[in-house]
């Protein structure tokens, strides 16, 4: 893995891309926090991510985050926020409740459900994003978008889940442009059904997470307030 000087020169830069796309969009610098992906790295990442300053972290797999956790924590760790943006499947919902501080892929009705019960049981509300398929790729997971507003309604039914917005991943296309027109029209797609679904039920869903590496700037520009991002931090895994 890259040393600490290098993945601070690595955060600068990245920081100084959000704050441009912020003040390119019209928006307050502070508007979209940035979520360090760790993913296949060792805990090292994770407290590389709390010395630089950043509030939270993202894994893919339950097990991985339950085992860097503690070792990140003993590291110096202690106080980061930990996050699910991997696809969870609903039978290992109780370890994800209790590793993560906030789960960015619910996009079932039976996951809601499998999450809510263990928050119940661990004594304490546990915040969560609906994934939803906004580009309509196959390869994707997330509810479709005909299915979000039932989704929503058991999510907010669940007394101990605190939804918080919507998550998406953009499709990849054949050409860097036809990838970036995905991108816009996916983020943008998210953007208005959160409008709708804010207003249809009259709740507050402020967060809005999209976009990573490649296409933050795009991502911003629609809305996002949290950027997924590993790559351009840690470098290829």
């Amino acid at each position: 893995m890259l040393s600490y000087d290098a993945f601070l020169v690595r955060l600068t830069e990245l920081n100084a891309r959000i704050a441009a796309a912020c003040a390119a969009s019209g928006r307050a610098a502070d508007a979209v926090k940035l979520l360090a992906v760790t993913k296949t790295h060792p805990a090292d990442a994770a407290v590389f991510a709390a010395r630089g300053g950043l509030a939270a972290v993202g894994e893919n797999r339950v097990q991985e985050a339950a085992a860097k956790r503690p070792l990140a924590a003993a590291d110096g760790a202690a106080g980061l926020r930990w996050e699910l943006i991997g696809h969870l499947q609903s039978n290992k919902a109780r370890l994800a409740a209790e590793t993560f501080d906030r789960i960015q892929s619910v996009d079932t009705e039976k996951l809601v459900r499998h999450l809510d019960r263990a928050a119940g049981e661990l004594g304490r509300p546990l915040a969560a994003l609906l994934q939803v398929n906004a580009g309509r790729d196959p390869a994707k997971f997330g509810c479709e978008l005909e299915d979000a507003p039932r989704l929503l309604e058991v999510a907010l039914a669940a007394p101990h889940l605190r939804i918080e917005g919507l998550m998406t991943i953009a499709p990849l296309g054949a050409t860097p442009e036809e990838t970036a027109e995905h991108a816009r029209r996916t983020f943008a797609t998210l953007r208005e059904l959160r409008d709708t679904l804010a207003s249809r039920f009259g709740v507050a869903l402020p967060e809005l997470s999209m976009g990573m590496s490649g296409d933050l700037e795009l991502a911003v520009a629609a809305g996002s307030t949290c950027v997924r991002v590993g790559t351009a931090l840690y470098g290829a895994r």
